[in-house]
């Protein structure tokens, strides 16, 4: 089982930002892998508290993963998942200021900076169906990769670190700054050779087709992410990531809210008053359900477990569905009689019983 973020960074649930921060400072200063050359355990869990980082830093990511857990973010890398050592050096060098030389290394040799590509964004339509099973949609995007013979050489300005360090005298002495190389916008090489058919950065737009793994439970607006299925970069830059937004498309029959889904049934007098045997769809196909003798308008039937399954893997919603009875709105001659002749009968009389709920109850009981 993935080890716990908080776990792995050291923190209770209600840690501020600022806690947060602080934490995985603490342990990316100690599990570094300059601190630690050779240390597969050490970067490991460099590699972890980054990853915690990243979730636990979002607002939005931590919330998911504070309801759902690792389950919010698996399925074809989405999330804080397959974090490489190119990943968190691009991303999270600024946690530690100019005194890190951004992730640059203890002796102060310096690691090079690799630049990330721009991410890709894509919306994706999602039956009902598709959201309760789970499914894997094969999506055709249009992304920037480099051109096949650019080669690159070492940018000569800033000899590959990707900045420029400048000396100045002040009156409080001599101060350093560095800022990024205006010649290779910081990504430590210039072009050397470029194909006719690539950009100034020798890169050139190819459409790719990208399998994308949606697990079940997923929800309108959610944000799932394939790494490195964005943008590419020049030189020994690192692709962007691919953001995939989810759009849930409306059921004919079945209405969403949450994990349970609502079903109204409609059925005639002589079927309230007789009981019948229904018919009905779910997003694991068609099942047949009783409808007891003397049932009421109103009336709930709860279909457990047919609902929408937890992103997180814990159970699925239920399907509730709604009995309506429906009043005919036109009478023949016969029919009338007949009603106007029941409409004293005491069976035709409301006469809810104790055990009768009322529709607040109802609701309450739905919602239980």
């Amino acid at each position: 089982m993935k080890e716990d973020f908080y776990d792995i960074l050291g923190l209770s649930k209600n840690a501020s930002e600022a806690e947060i921060k602080k934490a995985y400072r603490k342990k990316a200063i100690e599990y570094h892998p300059d601190k630690n050359p050779g240390d597969k355990t050490a970067e490991e869990k460099f590699k972890k508290a980054a990853e915690a980082y990243e979730v636990l830093s979002n607002p939005d990511k931590k919330a998911r993963y504070d309801q759902f857990g690792h389950q919010a973010f698996e399925g074809g890398g989405f999330g804080g998942g397959g974090m490489n050592m190119d990943d968190i050096f691009s991303q999270f060098g600024d946690i530690f200021g100019g005194g890190f030389g951004g992730f640059g290394g203890f002796g102060g040799g310096g690691r090079q900076r690799r630049v990330k590509g721009s991410n890709l964004r894509i919306r994706v339509k999602l039956t009902l169906d598709e959201i309760a099973n789970g499914v894997e949609k094969k999506i055709k995007v249009k992304r920037k990769i480099q051109a096949p013979g650019t080669t690159y050489k070492t940018c000569g300005t800033c000899n590959g670190t990707g900045q420029v360090t400048r000396i100045t005298n002040t009156i409080l002495g001599r101060m350093q700054t560095a800022t990024t190389c205006s010649t290779c916008g910081g990504a430590g090489q210039s072009i050397d050779h470029r194909p006719a058919d690539a950009d100034a950065q020798g890169l050139k737009v190819s459409e790719e087709t990208v399998s994308i793994k949606i697990p079940a439970g997923v929800e309108d607006g959610m944000q799932l992410k394939v790494t490195g299925k964005g943008n590419e970069a020049p030189g020994n830059g690192i692709a962007g990531d691919l953001l995939v937004a989810i759009e849930e498309q409306e059921h004919q029959e079945l209405q969403r809210e949450g994990n349970n889904l609502h079903y109204d049934l409609y059925i005639s007098f002589s079927e309230a008053a007789l009981g019948a045997s229904r018919e009905i769809d779910t997003v694991s196909g068609k099942v047949r359900i009783k409808i007891e003798e003397g049932v009421q308008s109103g009336k709930i039937l709860r279909l457990r477990g047919k609902g929408i399954p937890s992103l997180n893997g814990y159970g699925k919603g239920d399907l509730l569905v709604h009995v309506n009875v429906w009043t005919p709105k036109t009478l023949n001659k016969e029919q009338r009689e007949f009603f106007e002749k029941m409409s004293k009968d005491d069976h035709f009389i409301p006469n809810p019983d104790s055990e009768e709920k009322s529709f607040f109850e109802k609701v309450k009981d739905m919602f239980s």
